[in-house]
């Protein structure tokens, strides 16, 4: 295929044939071509055998002097359609064009290969097609009604030599374009134009063919998009050499005008209000310029919305064709004139208010007698709103109670007075409002808190919704015209303006409520002045001096200003030394009494003195503390933090401030001994499995005790990481009188812990596992006796951690594993012998019979 790759030149297959007048436009392309992608293309023509040169896109001197003129003037010219195609046109061509057309293309590749011309025969026949309108109508202008029916006609004949088709379209004009409406194609097949596919298939649109070459477009139906200018246009084609039809040339003629009246209904007034009570008087009216005999359907419709739609809308009243109309009570449908229904609706009601259309269809007889809907038409909803017979009355507001502090009850009265036109099918509810004050001028808006429906039922805001339910918020109906809205016990965010609606509502027809009318009453401040709490607590030591085992005293005096009947809640903290390791954080709450006077202990955890601690209430704003049998490790400063509390709703108390009082020093002279802390180890690196020895030895500096004066709790704990950075986990605890306490364990290693000597005690880890690792160190309480005999318990001491590394023995580890594998692959081996031995020797066997040969004695050399 690469060596028969050439340049191609192509052009139609011939011969082409053209109608004398018409523009002919001969194609001409080249392809696998070398050199610049735009290639130039030269025209010859040929009657017989010569050639003469027509027009080139290279060379403007290429043209023959016989054609130079048609040049010039543009009667022959080349069109470039793409850079390697272009297109010969010529205009009303003639019978002296007809011959052969040769257009060929200079050379631009490297080697000579392929076609560099190519031919085509152009045959031109005289134009035989003629096309007019129907001579019987003598008027080219049609007036129709909306629904009618017509029929145009023209007539298409040719007298061309060759087989030619054709193609006819009726068409019209739409402002300035013309557009299909159906066609009988050049292969016989009808087609319908975009939008009247849905009418041809109905038969509503049909195209006949007659006598003497006649088309007949029919239409029935006709509406105003039917109107406007009809032409009939019809255009020849051929089949070429290459069985593919062509249109060899087109005629139109304009066959009528037609206009269409449309058929119009409207309602003759536009918005109507109408009193309650009064009748509603509507006319529709059917604009047409039949002359014939028609009849009118006419359907009433009643709508709440303009939009809805026929199936949404209530239907009122019909009258057919023959007169007869539907039954109603208060609602008649007349015939007033030939083209006008009139609607009446008597004794209207508010839910009369709406939108009102009419349907109106227009049906024709026919010839066999039936009737024919030509045109069916809506008219636009008509708004009529009726208004309510609305009663006169007027609303007061006054505050029967005003809180003067903070839950103090507050009670709003909404009455009806000057009531005038009160039926009794008139209905009054209430609906309660909120707006909150601001010393800005920013609007803020209302806030529901309460409404009533037309059967009285009460329906809540979302600010009023929890509070009603709790009892807190009561809204009630004292007598026929008065409200009241009451709030049990009044907050600060209660503070504002308060207004009440009175809403009418009237009965209707059908037993329904429906609203007639809301009137507001002037709105109530309930509004009291605030000044901040203030709170003062005052802490007073009443012993100044004590010592180690006396009872500490101090009492918390309260004074308050702006809290009406105040109680105050109690609560005693100590800030330790830093040193302190049982509480890091410094603060420690010991015990509380609370408004109620209920007596707490808080964070007090000493077992040994659970009632070594009492708070009590010695006067209304007076509180006194004690700690009996004081400990050097009860040294830091205590506070009182004082919480007044002020009557809440439903018996509640509410929180109204805090605070704290100044502190109060607790200090001893230490003279007893110093004691320190170490931890050590003779092998702080371990193998798994094996035993790891902890000692925590507690030395003493300073004055020396008796063995029997001192002891010691100890606890020791562990960090699992290398650095100090995660929360240590208590291993094991020995108090002070040899109680052992240890903490639950995940894993198959155990604990021990002993006291070995009075000043040495011995953390022991049995079959150490990987997670045993970390920081481990010992936390030493001491406890001293003092000369009274009372136990004084030391600040904690915390020892140096010591890093405990656990290995694991390689040998060991793998040393089982190893037996196992190598006695496994030993049976395996075996075991695979064994059943290849006995295949081979029972399984596989096969008897081979081999022929038996002849056994010959070799001959000397000599002999052969």
């Amino acid at each position: 295929l690469a060596f028969c790759r050439g340049r191609v030149v192509r052009v139609p297959k011939g011969p082409l044939i053209r109608v004398v007048g018409t523009e002919v436009v001969i194609p001409c392309s080249v392809s696998d071509y070398d050199g610049p992608s735009e290639q130039n293309f030269d025209w010859e023509f040929s009657r017989e055998t010569d050639f003469l040169r027509i027009v080139s896109t290279w060379d403007s001197t290429f043209t023959s002097e016989e054609y130079q003129t048609r040049v010039g003037h543009g009667d022959i010219k080349l069109r470039r359609s793409s850079n390697d195609a272009v297109e010969l046109v010529i205009r009303n061509i003639q019978p002296t064009d007809q011959g052969r057309y040769k257009c060929s293309t200079p050379s631009t590749d490297a080697t000579v290969q392929g076609n560099y011309d190519a031919e085509v025969q152009v045959k031109v026949i005289s134009d035989g097609l003629l096309v007019s309108g129907s001579k019987a109508r003598s008027s080219t202008s049609l007036r129709l009604s909306e629904g009618d029916s017509f029929k145009l006609r023209c007539s298409a004949i040719t007298t061309s030599p060759e087989h030619t088709h054709l193609h006819v379209t009726w068409q019209i004009k739409s402002g300035s374009t013309w557009r299909d409406i159906l066609s009988l194609t050049h292969e016989g097949k009808f087609q319908p134009g975009p939008g009247y596919e849905e009418r041809y298939r109905n038969g509503d649109i049909r195209l006949d063919t007659g006598v003497n070459d006649t088309y007949r477009l029919s239409v029935s139906q006709a509406s105003s998009v039917d109107a406007g200018a009809y032409r009939c246009l019809v255009s020849e084609w051929v089949r070429g050499a290459d069985s593919s039809w062509q249109k060899i040339q087109e005629k139109n003629v304009e066959i009528a005008s037609v206009a269409i009246q449309r058929t119009d209904v409207v309602i003759s007034t536009s918005n109507v209000s109408v009193t309650e009570r009064d009748s509603l008087d509507l006319t529709c009216n059917i604009t047409t310029d039949r002359s014939g005999i028609f009849q009118a359907e006419v359907t009433w419709y009643f709508s709440v919305s303009p939009d809805d739609t026929l199936s949404d809308a209530q239907v009122l009243l019909s009258m057919d064709r023959d007169s007869v109309v539907s039954d109603s009570t208060l609602i008649s449908l007349s015939h007033v004139d030939r083209n006008s229904y009139r609607l009446l609706v008597r004794d209207v009601d508010v839910e009369d208010s709406g939108y009102y259309f009419c349907q109106a269809a227009v049906w024709v007889p026919l010839h066999n007698g039936s009737w024919h809907k030509v045109v069916e038409r809506t008219s636009v909803p008509v708004s009529v709103v009726v208004t309510a017979l609305e009663p006169d009355y007027e609303v007061f507001l006054n505050a029967s109670k005003t809180p003067k502090f903070s839950d103090d009850p507050t009670e709003l009265n909404c009455r009806i007075t000057n009531a005038q036109d009160t039926e009794a099918n008139i209905r009054f509810t209430v609906s309660w409002y909120y707006r909150q004050r601001l010393r800005s001028d920013d609007v803020v808006t209302e806030e529901l808190l309460a409404t009533m429906d037309a059967d009285w039922t009460l329906l809540l805001g979302d600010r009023s919704r929890e509070r009603a339910q709790n009892g807190e918020i009561i809204f009630s109906k004292k007598a026929a015209d008065t409200f009241s809205l009451r709030i049990q016990w009044t907050s600060e965010s209660d503070r504002g303006d308060y207004f009440c609606v009175i809403s009418a509502w009237s009965r209707h027809r059908n037993n329904s409520w429906v609203k007639s009318k809301d009137v507001t009453s002037a709105s109530v401040s309930i509004f009291w002045a605030t000044q901040d709490y203030t709170l003062t607590v005052e802490a007073v030591k009443l012993k100044p001096f004590f010592v180690a085992g006396h009872t500490f005293e101090m009492t918390c005096k309260v004074s308050s200003k702006n809290i009406k009947t105040p109680r105050y809640s109690v609560l005693i903290t100590a800030e330790k030394p830093l040193t302190d390791q049982s509480n890091p954080n410094g603060t420690t709450r010991i015990i509380s009494l609370n408004q109620d006077s209920v007596v707490r202990l808080e964070d007090w955890t000493d077992q040994t003195r659970v009632d070594g601690v009492v708070l009590e209430k010695v006067q209304e704003n007076e509180f006194r503390y004690r700690m009996y049998q004081t400990q050097i490790s009860d040294a830091g400063l205590y506070r009182c933090v004082v919480t007044a509390w002020s009557p809440g709703g439903g018996g509640m108390w509410r929180e109204a401030v805090n605070g704290l009082s100044n502190p109060i020093q607790i200090d001893f002279q230490m003279s007893g001994p110093v004691f320190n802390v170490t931890v050590h180890s003779d092998s702080p690196t371990i193998y798994q499995g094996e035993l790891a020895d902890l000692l925590c030895i507690v030395t003493m500096e300073g004055m020396a005790l008796e063995q029997d004066d001192m002891s010691f709790d100890v606890s020791w704990f562990a960090v699992r990481s290398f650095a100090l950075d995660r929360e240590p986990v208590l291993l094991a605890s020995l108090d002070r009188r040899g109680i052992v306490t240890q903490s639950r364990r995940n894993g198959s290693s155990d604990l021990s812990l002993e006291r070995i000597s009075p000043l040495e005690f011995r953390l022991r880890v049995h079959g150490c596992e990987d997670h045993d690792f970390g920081n481990h160190y010992c936390v030493v309480t001491p406890w001293v006796r003092s000369a009274t005999g009372v136990w004084q318990r030391e600040p904690d001491i915390k020892a140096k951690p010591i890093f405990l590394s656990v290995k694991m023995d390689v040998l060991n580890a793998f040393k089982y594993p190893l037996l196992i594998g190598i006695g496994l692959a030993t049976v395996i081996g075996l075991l695979s012998c064994l059943i290849g031995y006995c295949s081979s020797r029972w399984c596989c066997k096969k008897e081979v019979q081999e022929t038996r040969r002849e056994r010959r004695r070799l001959m000397s050399m000599e002999m052969d």
